[in-house]
C-alpha cells in the first residue's frame, strides 16, 4: 500500500509541476511588465494576476482554495498578516487570497531561480538572513509597504514546521516590532492541509486535496510600544495554536 501510495505521490508531484510550470508561463510577461512600476501601483497589478494565476492553477491541481473571515478585513485598512509555515505550498496559497494587494519577506536566493524567480521578486520583499545590512534593509522596506496602504503578509515561525509538533513554533519578534512601529492591527491566518498536500519530509511527492485558510479577527496594535512585543506574541500564538488545534480535524 505504501508503495503504491509513494508512486501515486510522485505522477501527481510531476503533474503539479508540469502545470505550474506551464500557468507561469502564461503570466511571466504580464508579471515583467507589471514589476517595472513603481510602489504601491505595481502590488496593486500584481495581486489580481497573482489571483488569477493561483485561481485557475489551484483547482486544475484538485487543491481548491476554501477561505473564510474575508469579513474581518475592514475596507480602506490594512493589515499584518500573519501565517503558521508548514510547506512550500504557504506561499502561492496564502498571498493571492489575502483581500487586497500585499507584499511578503522571502529569502533572496529564491529570487535566483530562472523565471519563477522574476515572479517571486516582483511580489516581495527580499532578505538575505546572513547580511546585517539585507535584515535592516527590509525592516524599512517593510514599513514603507504598510505606509503605502499594502498588506504584509509574515510568517512568524520564520522556516517551515517539518515535523508538526508542537502545532506551531515559537514566534520571532520581527512581525509584532513592525505592526507595533506602524501601529497597525495584526490579521491572524490559519493554513490548514497543505502540509499534506506537499509535506516538507517527503522529497517531490504531493497529494490533491482542499486548502482552507481561516483569518481570525483582527489584534489592535494602537497604544502598543516595543516592551509589549513579547505580550503581543505570546498572546497571538496562544491564539493561533489553539484555533489550529481546535479546527484542524474539521478542517
Amino acid at each position: 500500500m505504501k508503495l503504491l501510495q509513494n508512486i501515486l505521490g510522485r505522477i501527481f508531484a510531476v503533474y503539479a509541476a508540469l502545470m505550474f510550470v506551464a500557468t507561469m508561463l502564461v503570466i511571466l510577461i504580464p508579471v515583467w511588465i507589471t514589476s517595472l512600476l513603481p510602489e504601491p501601483y505595481r502590488a496593486r497589478c500584481l495581486h489580481p494576476i497573482f489571483r488569477l494565476w493561483m485561481g485557475v492553477y489551484m483547482p486544475l491541481i484538485f487543491c481548491p482554495v476554501i477561505r473564510k473571515g474575508k469579513k474581518n478585513f475592514k475596507k480602506g485598512e490594512n493589515y499584518v498578516v500573519i501565517l503558521n509555515h508548514n510547506s512550500l505550498m504557504d506561499v502561492p496559497v496564502s498571498s493571492p487570497w489575502i483581500p487586497g494587494p500585499n507584499k511578503t519577506l522571502a529569502k533572496a536566493e529564491m529570487a535566483r531561480i530562472p523565471l519563477f524567480g522574476a515572479i517571486y521578486k516582483a511580489g516581495s520583499i527580499l532578505v538575505d538572513r546572513k547580511n546585517d545590512n539585507s535584515r535592516r534593509s527590509s525592516f524599512s522596506k517593510m514599513q514603507q509597504t504598510l505606509d503605502q496602504g499594502i498588506h504584509l503578509c509574515l510568517y512568524p515561525e520564520g522556516t517551515r514546521n517539518k515535523s508538526g509538533h508542537p502545532p506551531m513554533q515559537q514566534f520571532f519578534d520581527g512581525a509584532f516590532t513592525t505592526a507595533i512601529k506602524a501601529q497597525k492591527p495584526l490579521m491572524p491566518g490559519i493554513l490548514f492541509n497543505t502540509a499534506k498536500v506537499l509535506p516538507a519530509t517527503k522529497k517531490f511527492w504531493a497529494r490533491p486535496m482542499p486548502v482552507k485558510i481561516h483569518f481570525l479577527e483582527p489584534i489592535s496594535t494602537e497604544g502598543l510600544t516595543l516592551d509589549d512585543v513579547a505580550s503581543l506574541k505570546a498572546r497571538v500564538h496562544n491564539i493561533m495554536e489553539t484555533y489550529y488545534i481546535n479546527h484542524n480535524t474539521k478542517a
